[in-house]
């Protein structure tokens, strides 16, 4: 059982909403735009902004990047109004999840924040991750990146009490999971695949209505992180593994304190402790609707999550413009 933290209790959990708010605002205005640097840009000033603007000494623990490569909400970042004196936090964030999506006026563009105790995140490179999540409601440890896709799907069945045809994974479309698909298919099971935004995609796993039983295949492993602080809210279990594609990538993740880079990572490891999510729909999606604008008022979708007390708060949120 997760116990909860008195430091988080000093972040307020709507405070986290108002800052996802601030991000999907700015990014909306640059929905269908074609312009991703642009739309990312938007939101992580945003994001930045309101983050500065909260009573805690916040350390950046997934972000934009690192220094050298992102301005700002970078990893090791300093942000909140009292630091040395306001309570640590450490900060997983993805202001814009889709950017391709929004420049495009695709479904499930997201902005999203997580926040833990300092030292509870982990502290994931900018690389790929292997992963498989499900929802609440199986045995533990149903799902293991050691077994075969077949093998995963055959279990998640079993414990459904139905056959392996019956079950639909989601997927990132992308060449690399030619082979996933083919073999998921080959079984008879559903291949549900998505454009971008796999924190949407695992947390979907949580949500009959999406009808989505696992999610399967690899993706950023900041993104990683971030899915698993709404899944230790919800339920779920998830595994990951870092992948690394050169030397440069293996030197990143031991510069982080990453040490045993062949790791199955549990739920657990990823998040530890008591954790807020939250997350403001950008566009349209499975998870949130997003901005909507209508004359001099605009409308946002978020979603609140607290793992020490397993609460989801909805909150639609009125904006007046300008």
């Amino acid at each position: 059982m997760t116990t909860a933290s008195d430091v988080l209790d000093r972040v307020l959990v709507l405070e986290m909403v108002r800052v996802t708010e601030a991000a999907a605002i700015a990014a909306s205005t640059l929905v269908g735009r074609g312009d991703e640097k642009a739309a990312d840009a938007a939101a992580v000033e945003a994001m930045r902004l309101a983050l500065n603007s909260l009573y805690m000494d916040g350390t950046v623990v997934i972000g934009e990047g690192e220094r050298d490569e992102a301005p700002m909400l970078f990893i090791g970042e300093k942000v909140g109004s009292a630091p040395g004196r306001g309570p640590k936090i450490d900060i997983a964030l993805d202001p814009l999840e889709g950017t391709t999506i929004t420049a495009k006026a695709g479904p499930n563009a997201l902005a999203v924040l997580a926040i833990s105790e300092e030292g509870n995140l982990l502290n994931a490179p900018d690389v790929y991750m292997d992963k498989i999540a499900v929802g609440p409601g199986y045995p533990e440890g149903v799902i293991d990146l050691d077994k075969s896709p077949t093998e995963n799907v055959e279990a998640i069945a079993a414990a459904k009490g139905v056959k392996p045809s019956d079950i639909i994974a989601c997927v990132l479309d992308r060449p690399r999971h030619e082979g996933l698909i083919a073999e998921l298919r080959g079984i008879g099971c559903g291949v549900m695949l998505i454009g971008d935004g796999d924190v949407a995609g695992v947390i979907a796993t949580t949500n009959p209505d999406t009808t989505i039983d696992v999610y399967m295949g690899s993706g950023g492993a900041p993104e990683g992180v971030l899915a698993c602080a709404a899944l230790r809210c919800v339920g779920g279990q998830f595994k990951g593994r870092l992948l690394f594609r050169n030397e440069d990538e293996r030197s990143r993740a031991r510069k982080w304190g990453i040490t045993d880079l062949d790791k199955q990572y549990d739920l657990s490891e990823l998040v530890k402790g008591d954790a807020i999510f939250a997350a403001t729909g950008v566009t349209d999606g499975s998870l949130l609707d997003g901005v909507k604008r209508r004359g001099d008022r605009m409308t946002t979708n978020s979603v609140v999550m607290r793992a020490s007390s397993g609460t989801v708060r909805w909150v639609k949120g009125e904006h007046r413009i300008g």
